[in-house]
């Protein structure tokens, strides 16, 4: 199962054990399960503190467990974790051994203080690189006490279950049977909503944090940059992000950042936020800011989380980035997760065989339609204007795919449903003026973005498009507050851009602190 450079890799992973562990295998007569027991059989020969076990009693077979020697499991996995997942399954591994998890102290006491019983199921494609997340996160808590218990479902082979659930987008996270959360979430976000009392405790201490000299509020490209070249000022630098990384994280591959040949959004983000933490920089993730107050008559400006807790700076720089922009017409929030989706690398496995749209057709609109063309039966692109803006060599390759349909001039009007999931859109030809219907099961939304400045409005200038108005040096209307990136009104939303944006942002705001520091 494992070829012989990854048993290698894994040897040398599984010195790390500190106890021996078991793995706990419940299989069936299925090919899968054939594959599952090679790769168990395979770990277990890597390391003499592991053992291998096959009278597992869970109820999803083919699937195994893994515990401490002599402690039933309460890590599974129920499919085969390779691909992304694997990375999942070799932590899970070390930390069932003993490994310690990388994880702050104050966080271990938070999982260990959590008080009640919480079974966590989390539905997966092998393809999501947003899934193994959520799977980490929740292995870490499963690890640290003994109420709490996690399962990877891989849905590509328990197809029955994401039926019978009506599961259309992963990941897909349930608590106690119930529906807890769908999409990519850290560790932070999870013990948020599982933890009550967290928001507030966390409120407390982020209001009586000193005042900064330079407050970044956003963790993407042009927030690390910002941070980075603060802090190497010598200033007191913070960082506020909804998520570290941002948009890059829903980012797959990325063959134009120069110097990287190719890369992933997540490796990047991970390189972004390790390189950040290198300095000084106090690092607030999973808070989202709800207001800004600039600094006026000698007060520092305030940004106030939505939480409500209340950070203070000499100076900001903004760099909230962008979202997927969305269609706004009827039936698209209803059926969000039930087969309207934006993310056609995490989500797409889950239409296989089925038929599908994708709406744009832009690079990012035609890339995913070759993408799902792949997996689906059939893929209708939909493009509003006369043409397709996508590159020409990408329009080349979508035309010879023999399962797809484009059609050009379709303004989409409305996503139709059952009342649990999608089965066609209606869209008007902008030509004739009729209005049209497609069947299909899946809705791969590809039209753009949107920048984070909705909470923006009346503190600093905005453009008709919702972007930050900056000038040459990421200077906004209001004096002290800087802004980078995609939320701005910078031509060319492209990481490398953001970051260069991001760096000018932060000399501008060093500048602005010489200048209104020094004496009269």
């Amino acid at each position: 199962m494992l070829d012989s450079s990854i048993k290698t890799q894994l040897k040398a992973y599984l010195e790390k054990l500190v106890q021996p562990i078991e793995l706990v295998a419940s299989l069936d007569d299925s090919a899968t399960a054939q594959e599952m027991r090679s790769l168990l059989a395979d770990i277990a020969e890597l390391s003499d503190k592991v053992s291998l076990r096959e009278d597992g009693q869970a109820a999803r077979r083919p699937s195994f467990g893994i515990a401490r020697a002599g402690q039933n499991p309460r890590i599974h996995f129920a499919g085969i974790p390779m691909g992304h997942e694997f990375t999942s399954l070799v932590l899970a591994l070390l930390q069932s051994g003993g490994h310690p998890p990388k994880v702050e102290a104050e966080v271990v006491e938070q999982i260990k203080g959590l008080d009640g019983k919480f079974s966590f199921e989390t539905f997966i494609s092998l393809s999501c690189h947003n899934c193994p997340d959520v799977v980490q996160a929740l292995n870490t808590m499963a690890v640290l006490n003994p109420n709490v218990e996690a399962v990877m479902i891989d849905g590509g082979v328990f197809q029955q279950e994401v039926e019978e659930r009506q599961i259309m987008g992963v990941p897909a996270i349930y608590l106690n049977g119930q529906a807890f959360g769908s999409g990519r979430m850290e560790l932070g976000e999870i013990l948020a909503k599982v933890d009550t009392g967290a928001a507030a405790r966390d409120a407390a201490k982020l209001s009586d944090k000193e005042v900064f000299d330079v407050l970044v509020v956003g963790g993407g490209p042009a927030g690390a940059a910002a941070a980075i070249y603060a802090a190497r000022k010598g200033i007191r630098t913070g960082v506020v992000a909804e998520r570290f990384g941002g948009q890059v994280l829903d980012t797959l591959g990325i063959e134009n950042f120069i110097s990287v040949k190719e890369t992933e959004g997540p490796k990047l983000a991970m390189a972004l936020e390790q390189h950040v933490r290198e300095y000084e920089v106090d690092i607030m993730n999973l808070q989202r800011a709800a207001a800004l107050k600039p600094a006026a008559n000698g007060q520092p400006a305030e940004v106030t989380l939505a939480n409500g807790a209340v950070l203070k700076s000499k100076t900001v720089i903004l760099s909230t980035g962008a979202r997927w922009r969305e269609m706004n017409v009827p039936g698209e929030a209803e059926y969000r997760t039930k087969g309207v989706a934006y993310c056609p690398h995490c989500d797409g496995p889950l239409f296989k065989g089925k038929r599908v749209a994708v709406i744009g057709g832009g690079n990012s609109g035609v890339e995913a339609a070759i993408d799902l063309a792949g997996i689906v039966a059939h893929v209708t692109l939909l493009e509003f204007g006369k043409e397709m803006r996508a590159d020409a060599v990408l329009q080349k390759k979508l035309l010879s795919l023999p399962n797809v349909t484009v059609i050009t001039e379709a303004q989409t009007t409305e996503v139709t449903g059952d009342g649990q999931k999608v089965n066609g859109l209606k869209y008007k030809d902008r030509v004739s003026g009729e209005e049209k219907t497609v069947a299909l099961e899946g809705i791969f939304v590809q039209i753009g973005l949107l920048p984070n400045t909705d909470w923006l409005k009346g503190a600093v200038e905005l453009s008709d498009r919702g972007e930050i108005v900056i000038n040459a040096k990421g200077e906004t209307s209001a004096e002290g507050v800087f802004a980078a990136g995609d939320c701005t009104t910078v031509p060319y939303k492209q990481i490398i851009i953001a970051m260069g944006e991001g760096a000018k942002a932060s000399l501008s705001a060093f500048d602005h602190l010489i200048r209104s520091s020094a004496p009269a």
